[in-house]
């Protein structure tokens, strides 16, 4: 299965999704370059981490309008499944593509530790093989990524079980002491109404070695890899 890692002027983190991707068997990650306006041949797209254009105007502002985002709004909505972490998430709420916002952290400092999130959706395509309430543990590294939503949006993501993850204490309490950034809620990961674009502050790609800490982001992406596979064979 091949996933497209966009690269845009100031991605830090290519590398990271790119190594993590490829440790998968069956798995390939090629990089595409932010000027490309195909993803054909690809039955993934992942948004990585970084500082996309510096993060000049708004995090995510501008590279919302680099060339391959046609492509990659056109695939989701087609429904291609598309991953966006840190940097990436931002990228998706700023291009329409997920309901939202990050905005500074609580406290107006970068946040660099490691989270536990509760699984709050277990049958989403990114979460298969999570149960429901089980916690994975995972780094976080961002000065913007407070999550906020006006009252009507987070009712209907609540309503239509879109929050797939909400920061959590060791014994999987969505508590406020839990919340690195103070998003609204706890939400630390949410889809979209189809369900096939999912953007996340915490980074799988940096957990995916137990060596390193927490092996918990593979889930993530053996899951994306589950949901490509039965869409195929319910197409065959």
């Amino acid at each position: 299965m091949k996933f497209a890692v966009i690269r845009f002027p100031g991605s830090n983190c290519d590398q990271d999704c790119f190594s993590a991707i490829n440790s998968i068997d069956g798995a390939q990650a090629d990089y595409v370059w932010h000027k490309e306006t195909s993803l054909r041949g690809y039955d993934a797209i992942v948004l990585p981490g970084g500082f996309a254009y510096g993060d000049y105007l708004r995090c995510g502002a501008i590279a919302r309008f680099s060339p391959i985002m046609k492509a990659v709004i056109a695939d989701a909505r087609a429904g291609k499944l598309v991953l966006g972490t840190c940097n990436g998430f931002q990228v998706l709420c700023e291009a329409g593509l997920l309901p939202g916002a990050l905005v500074r952290n609580r406290g107006l400092r970068f946040v660099c530790d490691m989270v536990t999130m509760r699984v709050e959706v277990a049958d989403s395509p990114f979460t298969h093989g999570c149960a429901q309430g089980s916690l994975l543990r995972m780094p976080v590294a961002h000065g913007e990524g407070c999550y906020f939503a006006d009252p009507e949006t987070l009712r209907q993501l609540n309503e239509d079980r879109q929050v797939i993850l909400r920061y959590a204490n060791d014994r999987g309490e969505i508590v406020p002491d839990a919340n690195p950034n103070g998003s609204i809620e706890n939400i630390a990961g949410i889809v979209n109404r189809e369900r096939n674009v999912f953007g996340l502050m915490p980074h799988p790609d940096r957990a995916a070695d137990a060596r390193l800490g927490s092996a918990d982001g593979l889930k993530i992406f053996r899951s994306m890899m589950e949901t490509i596979a039965s869409g195929r064979a319910a197409a065959a």
